[in-house]
C-alpha cells in the first residue's frame, strides 16, 4: 500500500493522516468543509512542531511528512487511485452508511475500506458495500501519533487476507494491532465507557465530587487520568453515543446512559471541545478547575 485516503479532518482524522504521512505513505486528507480541512492541517503542523521541539523528529522529517499530505474537499477526487480508505467521520451510523455506500460506487473493488468507528458495527457498515470482504475496522486511539494500540475489527464477512494486510500495515506505523470481533463497543469501549458511565453515576448519586472521583482512580488504580477527565477529553457526546450503541445492541440495562450525562450533552457541555464538561476549560485545556455546577 502506498496511498491512503482519510475521510474527516477532525481530531481522529488529522491524527491518522499525520501518522500515515510520518511513516512515508502518501495521504489524501478529505473533508467537505474547507474550514475543518484547514484546521486539520494546522493541527498536524502544530503537533509536528511539538515533536520537533522535543527532538523526536528533525526539520526534514516535518517537511517530508507535510509533503506527503494532499487535501481534498470531495470524496470522489480524494479516493481516486488509493489503496486504502480510512473513514474517520463523526460517530454517526447514518453518516457512515452514506459514506460507505458512496465508496462502494466509486472505489475499485480491490480497495480496502476501513472505518475508525469506536463502537458502530463493522458488519452493519459493510452491509452497503457489494464486496463486504474488504470492509474492516481500524480503531485508532487518541492522540493517534502517540498511542500504540489499533483495534482491528473483523466484520462478519471480512476476509482473512484483508485482516492480515491491515494487521501488517498497522505494524508499519509502529502500532500494536489487536484483532477483535464485531460486537457493540468492541473491547476498548465495551470496558472503558461503562466505567466512565459508572463514574458519572457515582457523581450523580452524590457519593463524591468530580475531583475526588478522579483522584481515587488516578492514585488508587494508577490511571493516568480520572474517568471524568477522560470523558471530557473523549467528548461527552461521543461517550453518550457509544453507550447508546451498546445499550441498543445488547438490550442490557447496565449500558443505559446516566441521566446526568444525557442532560449535559443536551445542554451543550461536551467537555474540552465545548470549553466545559466536568471541568472548566475557559482558561486552559488542563483539567484543573472543576465546573461550577459541581463545586
Amino acid at each position: 500500500m502506498n496511498t491512503i485516503a482519510v475521510i474527516g479532518a477532525g481530531t481522529m482524522g488529522n491524527g491518522i493522516a499525520h501518522t500515515f504521512a510520518q511513516f512515508g505513505f502518501n495521504v489524501n486528507l478529505i473533508d467537505i468543509s474547507k474550514e475543518n480541512l484547514q484546521k486539520g492541517i494546522d493541527t498536524i503542523i502544530n503537533n509536528l512542531d511539538r515533536m520537533l521541539a522535543k527532538e523526536k523528529i528533525s526539520e526534514k522529517d516535518k517537511e517530508q511528512t507535510l509533503a506527503n499530505i494532499s487535501s481534498f474537499i470531495d470524496i470522489p477526487s480524494g479516493v481516486k487511485n488509493v489503496d486504502l480508505v480510512v473513514e474517520a467521520a463523526t460517530e454517526n451510523e447514518n453518516l457512515k452508511l452514506k459514506i460507505f455506500s458512496q465508496l462502494n460506487d466509486i472505489c475499485d473493488e480491490n480497495v480496502i475500506l476501513a472505518s475508525n468507528t469506536s463502537s458502530i458495527s463493522i458488519t452493519k457498515i459493510a452491509s452497503v458495500v457489494k464486496n463486504q470482504q474488504r470492509v474492516i475496522g481500524m480503531h485508532f486511539m487518541n492522540p493517534v501519533p502517540i498511542m500504540k494500540l489499533v483495534e482491528i475489527i473483523r466484520g462478519y464477512n471480512t476476509s482473512d487476507e484483508v485482516t492480515e494486510k491491515i494487521m501488517k500495515l498497522s505494524e508499519k506505523l509502529n502500532k500494536v494491532p489487536v484483532e477483535v470481533n464485531d460486537y457493540p463497543g468492541f473491547v476498548a469501549n465495551r470496558i472503558l465507557i461503562p466505567m466512565i458511565n459508572e463514574a458519572i453515576e457515582t457523581l450523580y448519586n452524590g457519593v463524591a465530587g468530580v475531583y475526588e472521583i478522579d483522584t481515587v482512580m488516578k492514585l488508587g488504580m494508577a490511571h493516568p487520568m480520572g474517568p471524568l477527565q477522560l470523558a471530557d477529553f473523549i467528548g461527552l457526546d461521543v461517550c453518550l453515543s457509544i453507550l447508546e450503541v451498546m445499550y441498543n445492541g445488547f438490550k442490557n440495562p447496565k449500558y443505559a446512559p446516566c441521566p446526568l450525562l444525557v442532560n449535559m450533552v443536551q445542554a451543550g457541555k461536551m467537555g474540552v471541545k465545548s470549553g466545559e464538561g466536568f471541568y472548566d476549560y475557559a482558561e486552559n485545556k488542563k483539567a484543573e478547575k472543576v465546573s461550577a455546577q459541581f463545586v
